[in-house]
């Protein structure tokens, strides 16, 4: 059983949703916070907040992760940080809009918050955990990573090199005390959905899972030493099953059904966490 060690988090995306969730439970666990977004109300509010309940140091840095700029910004946060034990890559950004549709600047912006952002911050973080013999980094993919989404191309990639590259340094890590997981949630309830502008009352989507959930199950995973983390039962078996053993032929069929149901029919709007 693997305990994660005290010291600072360092968790990118933590505006709301998942990314905010880590902040509740790491803080109630005594850690010191780092948190980054786009959103300073939220982010001030939740420092604020968390500090005083918890009697823990918390900070946030502002950043545009799509750029070189925002992500050195970042860098810099997390390469000062001497006790450095936490690292939840949770940033991203999502849209609905077919390839050619979309400017090719939007569709870089995605894979440079999804890859180059993360691949940095791991480089920073790891590099100084691997000294301490100590630490852990959660990269939040998706179930996304193991499909793939017409109208949604570069986002299902990015997150399949994440849980890849993810693999990769678990195996280079071996050993060294440092342990990195892909958390890999299906639909989950938060302000993504709603500000990409779908109407989320719908039954379609009370069904989701709730951050609280997807980040317990996280935790309790990465204790565990699992690399890649499924979130919820009926994502795990479907992925084990749909795209690995059908003919591809039904897969991509499956794939255009989905992509014509009603609730998916949606102008494609970006947004960013």
């Amino acid at each position: 059983m693997y305990s994660i060690p005290r010291g600072t988090a360092a968790i990118t995306g933590a505006s709301s949703g998942i990314g905010a969730v880590f902040a509740r439970r790491l803080a109630a666990r005594g850690h010191d916070l780092l948190l980054h977004g786009r959103r300073e109300h939220l982010l001030a509010a939740l420092c604020q907040e968390l500090a005083a309940t918890h009697g823990i140091r918390a900070t946030y840095v502002l950043a545009e992760l799509s750029t070189e700029e925002g992500v050195r910004a970042v860098e810099e946060r997390i390469n000062a940080i001497p006790d450095l034990a936490v690292l939840v890559n949770n940033a991203g950004s999502g849209s609905l809009g077919n390839f050619t549709e979309e400017a090719v600047d939007e569709h870089q912006a995605l894979v440079h918050t999804h890859v180059m952002a993360a691949v940095r911050f791991m480089h920073a973080a790891l590099t100084g955990m691997r000294t301490r013999h100590a630490g852990a980094v959660i990269n939040v993919s998706s179930v996304a990573g193991f499909l793939i989404g017409p109208r949604n191309a570069a986002y299902c990639a990015s997150k399949a090199f994440l849980t890849s590259f993810t693999e990769s340094l678990h195996l280079e890590l071996h050993g060294t005390g440092v342990h990195v997981q892909a958390l890999c949630p299906g639909f989950t309830i938060s302000d993504f959905h709603a500000r990409l502008g779908y109407d989320t009352s719908g039954d379609f989507f009370r069904k989701f899972m709730t951050a609280e959930d997807v980040v317990d199950q996280s935790l309790r995973a990465l204790e565990r030493e699992k690399v890649v983390c499924i979130t919820g039962a009926k994502y795990r078996f479907g992925l084990l099953f749909i795209p690995r053993f059908i003919p591809r032929r039904m897969f991509y069929w499956l794939v255009r059904v989905t992509r014509d149901a009603k609730w998916l029919r949606h102008a494609g709007k970006r947004v960013r966490r």
